[in-house]
């Protein structure tokens, strides 16, 4: 299996389409709102299938993390190298765009002075200008007992405020537990949950370090974290797509 062999040859759209063809207009209000966002459907049975099969293939990836060696939780991951599939590389530059507007409105919202070009191509450039020249979508993979740690995903001072994760596998037939968390540290408050319910090939878009919430005296900024709850039993994976690149 070659790096380029996922790809959208078994699909009937592009990634372009098929990220157009999704509600934004629900998906920017949900983003807004509770700072995560369901596009259900994203990927086929079959995309799935082949991405998570690129696991234990070595040539596709530049590095291989065991979190219980970090304390990062339990279960693994592995970074995808330059070239990036077909399939990763098209929603990432279809999916940035959009969000990329949504990013600018938090920023100003949060009175946050960066900004953020139009095109993935302009933002990856400046990633690199700063030294953050390494790919950060990653490929995840969980079996019984594994669980991820709460977290946000800062590989640098450049860090673009929303990433997107894809369920590969199905609920209930391929693994049980497994849940999607995000948790929102609001000031002087405590913190909220919101378990994010998945099907294979459903992506959740969320935000990555901050967000902004409307108060009585205007806007303010909240931390977020996600994770994943312990998997009870099967096997799970998920690609993970982050847009800026790592020192």
């Amino acid at each position: 299996m070659t790096i380029h062999s996922v790809n959208t040859k078994r699909a009937s759209r592009s990634t372009e389409a098929r990220v157009v063809a999704q509600d934004w207009r629900v998906l920017v209000t949900e983003l807004n709102v509770n700072g995560c966002a369901v596009m259900p459907d994203l990927l086929a049975p079959e995309e799935c299938a082949d991405l998570a099969a690129l696991y234990p293939h070595e040539e596709h990836f530049r590095s291989h993390v065991v979190m219980a060696r970090h304390g990062f939780g339990k279960g693994e991951y592995r970074y995808f190298r330059y070239p990036l599939p077909d399939l990763i590389e098209g929603l990432r530059s279809a999916l940035y765009p959009r969000l990329a507007t949504v990013a600018n409105d938090w920023n100003e919202k949060m009175g946050v002075a960066q900004r953020y070009p139009a095109e993935h191509a302009a933002f990856l450039k400046r990633c690199h200008d700063e030294g953050q020249v390494r790919p950060t979508p990653l490929l995840l993979q969980y079996s019984p007992g594994d669980f991820n740690c709460l977290h946000q995903d800062l590989y640098g001072a450049l860090a673009f405020p929303l990433q997107v994760a894809v369920l590969l596998s199905e609920p209930g037939e391929d693994f049980t537990g497994g849940e999607f968390v995000l948790t929102e540290q609001r000031p002087r408050m405590q913190s909220r949950a919101e378990v994010v319910p998945l099907k294979r090939g459903d992506a959740v878009i969320f935000a990555v370090h901050n967000r902004p919430v409307q108060g009585t005296k205007g806007y303010y900024r909240v931390n977020l974290r996600h994770g994943v709850s312990r998997l009870r039993s099967g096997r799970r994976h998920t690609v993970g797509i982050i847009f800026h690149d790592a020192r």
